[in-house]
């Protein structure tokens, strides 16, 4: 009997792979910390790429079994996408030890390939089906790409409806969803009793989800909390943009008050922590109706401005739990504005406490907008008198250097310059953060400041400059004028009262610095001097820590590691060398390595040991073969990833930009597929590739250069406005994308179909490099630099497409 394309079940595998990609990206930014982001698409690329490599050795015994196989395969996926993130999230791994303890790297790895496993299944599925319908290579990929674009974007919807592990659960279903149709499709003999088992394993998958729950690393700051006594969690509340856990503190009062001056002699009211992903801890605070137990909230170092003057109207950009509203409203500010991304935290405050909080946000001053702090900024009619921008990162992680990969458009030259450009004239920006040792984001912060006053036409930025810091936090003022005498004045009695020290004002001098929370040198003085003299690039070359300051096209304020420091890190690995270690950068240049080794061994390794047969032809030259998959491999994944980086700006959260973006390449890179099928059939392969290529450097190049302004144009919309406008701004690029992979098996279909599975394996092995190495590249050389290298790779294909070689 002729077999036909399982097309529905390849589209539905493809569905539940992208979404599974995507929930593990959630799961580990819960478990774990955001950077592993980069692990997960590393991982499902290794898949990939070494089931090239199984179906290539394996060729002609799968294809005897091939429905039998095929549905094994789809199956698999389907029961070790649960069982698999179980036992990975079970792994102790701690990213703060990976140069410490020799063990570390063995669990990365261990986790590395657990979770590889689901998409190897997967992907032996559809390299399997693209092989054995070699004559209908353009039209699988299609269903391929279209499902894998449905699925990305399904699971962010799924994510609004259900906790992360019963998505799990859903996806584990849909995964045995897409076996039943296998079944269908390829009419294989006793339907009925594949239906049952696959009924079966569903009912189990359900219950395994039900019996389990996330196990969070014990480092992180929920798991802390809850190891104090008469600490509970009154409430989980799940969204795409994060998991809000709601504690309770029966015994040991909850108090958060960041930075309080140690001269301080009232504490706050009760209060409730909230997380985000385990971490992120902002607090909800009591109402009592006595102003005075406020008063602990001009005893930290974001207090200073309303020492300075009085302003009329204040945003506060990240509301969190309120602090920062009640600090103003302590002050009494007339108008309060507040933005908060979060809207489920938002609802916390409007209704679940809103009596716990006096009906904070009822009061008639205060005006609470669901947005991003930075989208806000930019559509805003009014000028502030005071711009603050909240604290609500985790100290712990922040000390741990496990943000340096979360790309933050918040902190950036360009950041500073929309917010100053929103200020009254003498009013100011006020941004606290966290106090490190040794200083790193202060100073960077800092060094943005100052770059920002100097795009913006200030000659002496020194003059707009003031810095004060407690033993925690510090905070940065950046006025919109000169600082007068008398603002001075008032943040030396300010910081003196309160036992806080200054580190910057102008006229400053090196005898009244480092008093009170005295270090062995008064660094944060010093390092502010040099940023603004002519010294600055030798300083900013000699110091420890890379403090360049961040900019839309390079956003990771959080990235401090510096190679030339590495000796060092690691001879002091235990003498307390920790405070010098950036892990989570450590973590990708782990998994980069790793993948290298895995990618080699599992997919290039055993294609090379197979037969001459297996792998060469004199029909095509093996050098251009992999040439070509090669680099389209890197320029595809190149383009991809830093268009999901430059669309968080647009988007305003990661996992938002990974699902739209990727449903947009997937969804029109399929269509492009299915177009260039049509090319195919007239032997149009020169001119279909000619055509491609040339599209997606036009188009890429455009998109560089004009891709800012079309962001700055649109970006006050609300999110569900922005997703239709970003699949119509991805859509042409990726329809010329979506046509040189399938053009190329195409070809190889006509004059050499053995190489089939090999160009899958070259071209996944290049893609498990890619994910990690376009964020590094992006980390060193910016977003822009890494398009432009993409754009290079798909020139380099052109002249490397297969062609059959003379006799």
């Amino acid at each position: 009997m002729k077999l036909h394309p399982p097309f529905f079940s390849i589209g539905l595998l493809s569905a539940a792979m992208l979404a599974y990609e995507i929930l593990l990206m959630r799961l580990f930014s819960i478990i774990q910390w955001h950077h592993f982001a980069y692990m997960i698409i590393s991982l499902a690329l290794l898949g990939f790429g070494a089931s090239g490599t199984f179906v290539s050795i394996l060729q002609k015994s799968l294809f005897r079994h091939f429905s039998s196989v095929f549905l094994l395969n789809v199956g698999l996926f389907a029961v070790s996408s649960v069982v698999c993130f179980l036992l990975a999230q079970s792994v102790p791994f701690n990213p703060d030890e990976i140069l410490w303890d020799s063990q570390q790297p063995v669990r990365l790895l261990v986790i590395f390939l657990l979770l590889t496993l689901p998409f190897f299944f997967a992907a032996n599925a559809i390299a399997m089906t693209l092989s054995y319908f070699h004559d209908r290579v353009a039209r699988i990929y299609a269903f391929d790409l279209f499902g894998a674009g449905l699925g990305s974007l399904s699971v962010v919807a799924l994510l609004f409806v259900a906790m992360p592990l019963q998505a799990l659960a859903v996806i584990g279903c849909i995964g045995l969803l897409a076996t039943a149709v296998a079944a269908w499709e390829l009419k294989v003999t006793g339907r009925n009793w594949v239906f049952a088992v696959l009924a079966m394993s569903s009912a189990g998958l359900i219950m395994l989800d039900m019996r389990s729950e996330l196990q969070l690393s014990p480092y992180k700051e929920l798991s802390q909390m809850l190891r104090i006594s008469g600490t509970e969690i009154a409430g989980e509340y799940s969204s795409p943009l994060g998991l809000l856990s709601v504690l309770h503190s029966h015994i040991i009062p909850l108090r958060h008050a960041p930075g309080l001056s140690l001269n301080a002699s009232n504490e706050p009211p009760a209060q409730i922590g909230v997380f985000t992903d385990g971490g992120g801890m902002t607090a909800i605070t009591r109402e009592t109706g006595n102003s005075a137990d406020y008063a602990y909230l001009d005893q930290i170092t974001s207090a200073a401005p309303y020492h300075l003057f009085q302003p009329a109207h204040v945003l506060v950009l990240g509301a969190g739990g309120g602090s920062s509203i009640l600090q103003a409203r302590y002050h009494a500010v007339p108008k309060i504005d507040a933005v908060e991304l979060n809207p489920q935290l938002i609802q916390l405050l409007r209704n679940d406490y809103a009596d716990f909080t006096g009906d904070l946000l009822g009061n008639k001053n205060i005006r609470l907008y669901e947005g991003e702090a930075r989208g806000f900024v930019a559509d805003a009619s009014v000028q502030y008198d005071l711009i603050e921008v909240a604290l609500l990162d985790s100290f712990a992680a922040s000390s741990a250097g496990l943000y340096a990969l979360n790309e933050s458009y918040l902190y950036t030259v360009e950041a500073l310059q929309d917010m100053l450009k929103k200020l009254q004239p003498g009013g100011y920006l006020a941004i606290t953060r966290w106090i490190k040792l040794p200083p790193r984001d202060t100073l960077k912060l800092f060094a943005t400041a100052v770059d920002a006053l100097k795009n913006s036409g200030v000659e002496n930025p020194e003059w707009q400059l003031l810095f004060l810091r407690s033993w925690q936090t510090g905070t940065l003022l950046i006025k919109n004028g000169t600082v007068t005498a008398t603002e001075t004045a008032a943040l030396k009695k300010f910081a003196t009262d309160r036992s806080f020290d200054i580190a910057w004002y102008p006229g400053i001098q090196s005898g009244e610095v480092n008093h009170y929370n005295r270090l062995a040198e008064p660094y944060f003085y010093q390092a502010a001097a040099a940023i603004l003299s002519d010294e600055r690039a030798d300083f900013l070359d000699r110091y420890k820590f890379s403090l360049q300051p961040a900019t839309d096209d390079r956003p990771y304020f959080f990235h401090f590691f510096k190679w030339s420091v590495l000796p060092e890190i690691f001879s002091l690995r235990e003498k307390g060398g920790l405070p010098l270690l950036e892990g989570g950068y450590l973590v990708l240049i782990a998994t980069l390595v790793q993948a290298l080794i895995a990618s080699v061994i599992l997919i290039l390794l055993p294609l090379f040991v197979t037969s001459k047969e297996k792998r060469l032809s004199s029909s095509v030259s093996n050098s251009r073969v992999v040439l070509y998959f090669l680099s389209i491999g890197l320029a595809f994944l190149f383009i991809e990833i830093a268009f999901i980086q430059k669309f968080i700006l647009f988007l305003h959260h990661p996992l938002y930009a990974v699902a739209l973006v990727l449903t947009a390449f997937l969804i029109f890179a399929g269509l492009g597929s299915g177009f260039s099928w049509r090319l195919v059939m007239r032997g149009y392969y020169r001119h279909a590739i000619t055509v491609s290529v040339l599209g997606i450097v036009v188009l890429g190049l455009l998109y560089m250069l004009f891709i800012g302004t079309l962001f700055a144009q649109f970006q006050s919309l609300s999110i569900t406005a922005k997703i239709p406008l970003t699949l119509t701004m991805i859509a042409p690029l990726a329809f010329f994308m979506g046509m040189p992979f399938p053009l190329a098996l195409a070809k190889l279909g006509d004059i050499a179909p053995n190489l089939i599975p090999w160009a899958w394996g070259v071209n996944g092995c290049a893609s498990v490099v890619s994910a990690v190495l376009a964020t590094i590249l992006a980390i060193a050389v910016g977003f822009n630099a890494v398009i432009v290298l993409a754009l290079s790779l798909y020139g380099l294909a052109w002249l490397s497409f297969p062609e059959q070689q003379a006799d």
